[in-house]
């Protein structure tokens, strides 16, 4: 083969690799502490909570900065009471 088909060839060899590589089968994870992943539920929802609150309040600031910077002054909305727990 000269050197012109080789290249030719390159980008089809490149595919096949990547190919065959996508289809991989990969092994399975190892299993999981019931304890462990229930902790790390627990806190990542904690996690979620917080972010929700700090992004009202951020978005509650915004507000209140808006409508002084544009001198409309409008009745803000009751806050939504928390969640039951079941």
């Amino acid at each position: 083969m000269n050197a012109k088909k080789i290249w030719k060839l390159m980008p089809v060899l490149l595919v096949c690799c990547a190919a065959g590589a996508a289809y991989a089968k990969l092994p399975p994870p190892p299993p999981v502490d019931p304890v462990k992943a229930e902790e790390a539920k627990t806190k990542a929802a904690e996690a979620a909570k917080k972010d929700a609150e700090d992004l009202a309040r951020a978005q509650d600031r915004v507000a209140e900065r808006y409508k002084k910077e544009k001198g409309k002054a409008t009745v803000p909305a009751p806050a939504a009471a928390p969640a039951k727990k079941k």
